[in-house]
């Protein structure tokens, strides 16, 4: 059993990631750090885990844990991936791990060094929806993809979310804007070659609250927008020559909707739907991570795709200054 500890109470590890973990076969959380050891104690005692700190450093100095989880706010991750893979522990981070590229080598560079595996906690991976749209494209199942097209938003204008607070990692695209860019990637195996996008900023907060993306893949095309002051939908759509894959709840499944795939022929004379009932995806994500640190099977997201999406992201804003194509 992968012994976790959790660095904070935050609000995605209470509600989805430590129950989640609880519930895996071969992990268990072991402990629970946060700056107030009142707090780390209250939420250790909710999911019977043994042990709370009031420090992370204190946590990571342990020898109760084998693997931190890292919910902290984004403009952290960097810092305390590192730290805790100097402290020869496993790491399993919230996205995005970083705000740039290039701050991903020096998480590289620990990893290395330190012989740890650190893998940013790109859930949807591990979904059984997005393996089955992998599987279809692959078969050829809509003979050519041409063009991919993909939005996400919800309405969030509390100026006390982080997600509205440019120092703390803020903003959409860090936020939900890696959910087209990763799904993609991982459905087709290929990697955007250039770029075109408009990103518009709150004027109050200073975020990135809504962007317009055109990616060029060279075989196809991604085109999909995400806004944090939109009403609530989420779509991924794969159209090819002889047919199209929809995916109804392309990121959050189990919550926001039915977990299925829907497959369409050319003259829509047939359909099929793949349905995927509790697939779990965070208790999937914990399973394969505990089983990439016991050297098993399980695929886990590396740094270095993690620096690929993040390439990604870098490129829809440097794109949105100006006019024309961004390249990668």
């Amino acid at each position: 059993m992968l012994r976790f500890g959790i660095m904070s109470t935050a609000k995605i590890g209470r509600e989805l990631v430590v129950p989640a973990i609880q519930d895996a076969e071969n992990a268990v959380v072991t402990a629970i750090a946060s700056r107030d050891l009142a707090k780390a104690r209250a939420m250790a005692d909710r999911f019977s885990v043994p042990h709370a700190f009031g420090s992370y450093e204190e946590m990571l100095a342990s020898d109760v844990i084998d693997a931190v989880y890292i919910p902290l706010p984004t403009s952290q991750h960097v810092e305390w991936s590192i730290k805790a893979a100097n402290a020869g522990k496993h790491v399993l981070c919230e996205k995005p791990i970083a705000l740039k590229a290039d701050e991903i080598d020096a998480i590289i560079e620990a990893r290395d060094r330190n012989k740890v595996v650190v893998s940013e906690a790109f859930m949807i991976t591990y979904t059984p929806v997005w393996h089955k749209v992998r599987e279809l494209l692959a078969a050829g199942a809509i003979g050519r993809l041409k063009m991919v097209q993909g939005s996400f938003t919800y309405f969030n204008r509390d100026p006390g979310n982080m997600r509205n607070i440019p120092e703390l990692g803020g903003g959409a695209l860090p936020d939900i804007g890696v959910y087209p860019t990763i799904t993609t990637r991982f459905a087709t195996g290929k990697e955007p070659q250039r770029i075109q996008a408009t990103v518009e900023r709150d004027p109050e907060f200073g975020t990135d609250i809504y962007s317009s993306v055109k990616a060029d893949f060279g075989d196809f095309e991604l085109n999909f927008y995400i806004s944090t002051q939109m009403a609530n939908r989420q779509l991924m759509v794969f159209h090819g020559t002889d047919g199209f894959i929809e995916v109804k709840s392309p990121f959050n499944a189990d919550r926001w909707g039915a977990e299925e795939v829907e497959l369409t022929n050319r003259s829509h004379d047939g359909s099929q739907i793949f349905r995927f009932p509790d697939s779990r995806q965070y208790k999937l994500e914990a399973e394969a991570f505990a089983r990439a640190v016991a050297g098993t099977t399980g695929e886990v997201v590396t740094l270095e795709n993690s620096k690929a999406n993040q390439r990604f992201i870098d490129a829809i804003y440097r794109a949105a200054s100006k006019d024309g194509w961004e390249t990668v």
